[in-house]
């Protein structure tokens, strides 16, 4: 086996460059046992992604994405596109026998989701590995949320609530991008940040998402069509022709969990002032914990248990060493950035290969699929009751 493992990134706007300054990172700090090397970026502009692999100091550039998950030199494809693209490069990269990774949410329908876990089960049996891009399971403090709740600190777990909170959309005027139409995006806020919250939830409180009842919404139906197309935000003018947005600009819905829990979950992409407020609270019978990725090395911790005279919500520094991935990098109280997390995930990645495949696989990120569907199905029927007015009742 080959001391390194080569890997070709498809994509190579915001959410590819991250992969790629996770794969280089990695390696120093973390011991792997193959070093991962971007050898190959692609894209769908040669003119871009030529600058691209320039800017990015990577040595070879293609427009042809079939031809590269069928070269025998490559290991790994790294999936960074649209989400209408993640079905197709996924299925053919696990047929040519590769490792796969995509970013979340796995597809834009279930049935495409569906379709990339049988090609992955296929595709496992001979040895390939795939992965979805959830990376804030990587935090450390929502790693520590997750110890603490198989240690059973929280108890019986009755509720979650659960919102991802931002701004970028917020001007009527900023352009209309791919991530605002449904057919390259699948949906919107729901899909786009949403999703992180369905699978943080599950993931940490140990339950599945069984039933929904949702509203989605859009502020904003028309958008201008220039400006910067492929990234997040960007200025046009007013004047300028405008094109519809086919996406939902605001989810909220409520849950049951398997385990007798009950959810409350906020997206949205219009909350002015919160650029990146991912949040996250479980209430147990024995205690509690608070997560907001705008402070990303704390996590807030209440323990039942504790003297009356003493309870309270606790910070936990989430630096030192006996913490999540800690040990890997600075001294204590040295936090961590956006950017690391996707190092934790690309080394996980690594190790994952020659030991104990890496959740979330495909069938893991099938399961949030799943949920979202559920949550589009419930606002679609739009089941409404206007509130009775007092006396009213008996007109």
């Amino acid at each position: 086996m080959s001391e390194h493992l080569r890997v070709a990134v498809i994509g190579h706007a915001f959410m590819g460059a991250a992969h790629i300054h996770a794969w280089r990172t990695a390696p120093q700090f973390f011991d792997l046992p193959r070093r991962p090397e971007v050898a190959l970026l692609v894209g769908r502009d040669e003119a871009r992604v030529r600058e691209a692999g320039s800017r990015l100091e990577i040595p070879e550039t293609s427009t042809d994405w079939l031809a590269v998950v069928q070269r025998e030199d490559i290991d790994v494809i790294d999936i960074c596109t649209p989400g209408d693209r993640h079905a197709e490069i996924a299925c053919a990269a696990l047929e040519a026998g590769k490792h796969v990774l995509c970013e979340k949410p796995l597809a834009n329908t279930v049935a495409e989701a569906e379709r990339m876990v049988q090609a992955a089960r296929t595709a496992e049996a001979a040895g390939s590995r795939t992965f979805c891009g959830f990376s804030y399971r990587r935090t450390p403090a929502l790693a520590l949320a997750r110890r603490f709740v198989e240690e059973g600190r929280l108890g019986e777990i009755r509720h979650v609530r659960a919102q991802y909170l931002q701004d970028w959309l917020s001007d009527a005027d900023a352009p209309l991008t791919w991530r605002l139409e449904k057919e390259k995006a699948g949906s919107g806020s729901l899909g786009d940040i949403g999703a992180h919250s369905v699978d943080a939830a599950q993931w940490i409180s140990g339950q599945r998402i069984e039933g929904v009842s949702s509203l989605l919404h859009t502020f904003v139906p028309t958008r201008p069509i220039s400006g910067d197309r492929a990234g997040l935000g960007g200025t046009a003018s007013s004047s300028a022709e405008r094109g519809p947005v086919t996406v939902d600009d605001a989810a909220a819905f409520t849950a049951r969990f398997s385990g007798g829990a009950v959810g409350v979950f906020e997206a949205t992409r219009y909350a002015l002032g919160r650029r990146n407020a991912n949040r996250l609270e479980i209430n147990g019978s024995l205690g509690s914990i608070a997560f907001d990725f705008e402070r990303m090395n704390e996590l807030q911790h209440f323990d039942g248990r504790d003297d009356q005279e003493a309870q309270g919500f606790r910070t936990i520094q989430v630096t030192d060493v006996v913490h999540p991935y800690a040990d890997h990098w600075w001294p204590v109280g040295h936090g961590l950035g956006y950017g690391d997390l996707f190092v934790h995930q690309m080394a996980d990645f690594v190790a994952s290969l020659e030991a104990e495949p890496l959740r979330p696989d495909f069938a893991d990120a099938l399961e949030v699929q799943r949920v979202l569907d559920a949550v589009e199905l419930s606002a679609a029927q739009d089941s409404r009751y206007t509130p009775v007015q007092r006396g009213e009742e008996h007109d």
